[in-house]
């Protein structure tokens, strides 16, 4: 039979868990509000610097001069795997799912005969790539966006990214995270980010021309995908770090919901135990006694 005690001890260590994920499910909450509106914020601006740069890179014809993030190296051989997780746990299967997206696409890589090296935006998924894919880890930045992300920090993993491709480490980029739809639905997403992938300018030629109308650019297109086509990549980590940021916080409501109401079911089964318990212990020492009188 289970000890009073103990029953008391699990009881009260339940309700304590109880109250801290309950208090964690309301600040992933409010948290989640202020990502969703930076997200929201931040989608139409990328999507819109996506358009302009694929109806500029759909007018220029490859040669010597075009802007090396658009032409690429010529070669496909060593890829750049952009993981972008939390530096935090206690978000149900959002860092795992990420990362088991990276795994099977660095799977995929290495059976081609690619080169893979990761680069690491966020702890957990250093921490989970390393098992298995250490030496493949180049580098980890960690720390971005513990009170609110800011430009400035996609802005510095942008530059790494755009220094490693100058220094001729890797041809292709890609990133991986997490695109935000709803608190209890996040899409583990993988975008190219280098070299700018130019659209087929016969599947997209509705959006080039504009319904028929003809734009001539100043100063020429090269000249103006130079200078967008690296602000572009930090624009694109920007938004998907973001979509990561309002994921990580949908995930982890929703995981410390589930945990809060399992905490509740727990403690009406523990609350039941101890009850029976009680009334066993109170039955029997009745009976302990009544035997006792009747035997005087």
């Amino acid at each position: 039979m289970p000890n009073l005690k103990n029953l008391k001890v699990r009881i009260a260590s339940v309700k304590a868990t109880q109250k801290i994920t309950k208090a964690m499910q309301m600040v992933a909450a409010s948290k989640l509000r202020r990502a969703t509106e930076q997200v929201e914020a931040s989608r139409p601006y990328a999507e819109r610097m996506d358009r302009v740069l694929r109806s500029l890179a759909s007018r220029v014809i490859v040669i010597d001069t075009t802007p090396k993030l658009l032409a690429g190296t010529g070669r496909d051989d060593v890829h750049l795997l952009i993981v972008a997780t939390a530096d935090r746990g206690l978000c149900g299967g959002f860092n795992t799912s990420i990362v088991r997206a990276a795994k099977r696409q660095i799977q995929v890589l290495v059976a081609q005969g690619k080169t893979v090296k990761v680069l690491c935006v966020g702890r957990k998924g250093r921490d989970q790539l390393r098992r298995e894919y250490g030496h493949l880890i180049v580098e980890t930045i960690e720390g971005l966006g513990r009170k609110r992300l800011a430009f400035s920090e996609a802005q510095q993993v942008g530059d790494r990214v755009i220094a490693m491709y100058e220094a001729g480490e890797f041809d292709v980029a890609t990133m991986v995270y997490s695109q935000f739809k709803s608190a209890i639905t996040q899409i583990v997403t993988l975008q190219q980010l280098v070299p700018f992938a130019a659209p087929d300018a016969a599947n997209d030629q509705g959006e080039v021309t504009g319904g028929g109308a003809v734009y001539d650019y100043e100063p020429e297109e090269e000249a103006i995908l130079a200078d967008l086509l690296p602000r572009n990549i930090s624009i694109q980590i920007f938004k998907g770090l973001l979509e990561n940021a309002a994921s990580e916080q949908g995930a982890r409501m929703t995981a410390m919901d589930n945990a809060t109401r399992n905490a509740g079911d727990m403690i009406g089964k523990l609350t039941l135990e101890y009850n029976r318990t009680r009334q066993a212990v109170i039955t029997r020492e009745l009976i302990e006694i009544i035997s006792g009188a009747e035997a005087l």
